[in-house]
């Protein structure tokens, strides 16, 4: 029995082996090294590592402005209703379909914010305080009739809260 047959190469394409070199030469190798991967998965990480935080922020700040527009919405209505009446409402209701019922007013409706209010005939605080279940705890924002602002509370790594604030913080740096 002739075993040579079974320990020949399977036939190529090429005629030669030279013809076959010249191929495989001319074929610019496809695909990427594992440093090239690596180097990549190393940028991206420290990228996302820079913005990640940045972003995060970003959207923190975008959600203050629903404290800061709930606050300035009910003012301005308080005062209108003061001119109207020389009085404010004596109290605030959620809100409700149809016109408040007489002496009320109508809390402004917020998705990050709790918005509350203590009133009297010449003066009011509206408060706005962060939901905790949309990442906003600790944040709490005040009014009055005097258009006083301040910043009575911020969730830890914030500064600027507190009886000597006279503005509403939305930065960690404690600008307003």
């Amino acid at each position: 029995m002739d075993i040579a047959p079974l320990f020949q190469s399977a036939p190529t394409p090429y005629r030669d082996a030279s013809a076959h070199a010249a191929a495989t030469r001319s074929r610019p190798a496809s695909g990427f090294t594992l440093i090239e991967v690596l180097i990549t998965v190393a940028v991206v990480a420290i990228l996302a590592a820079v913005a990640l935080p940045s972003y995060t922020d970003y959207v923190t700040r975008s959600k203050l402005v629903d404290a800061t527009t709930s606050l300035s919405d009910l003012r301005v209505r308080l005062e209108q209703q003061f001119l109207d009446a020389r009085q404010y409402p004596t109290s605030c209701i959620a809100l409700a379909a149809g016109p408040a019922p007489a002496g009320k007013i109508y809390l402004p409706a917020s998705k990050y914010f709790t918005v509350t209010c203590a009133l009297t005939a010449t003066t009011y605080t509206i408060t706005a305080t962060g939901n905790a279940a949309q990442n906003m705890a600790g944040f709490v924002y005040t009014v009055d009739q005097n258009n006083n602002r301040k910043t009575t509370g911020l969730p830890s790594g914030w500064s600027g809260a507190g009886a000597s604030s006279t503005c509403w913080i939305n930065r960690k740096n404690g600008d307003c």
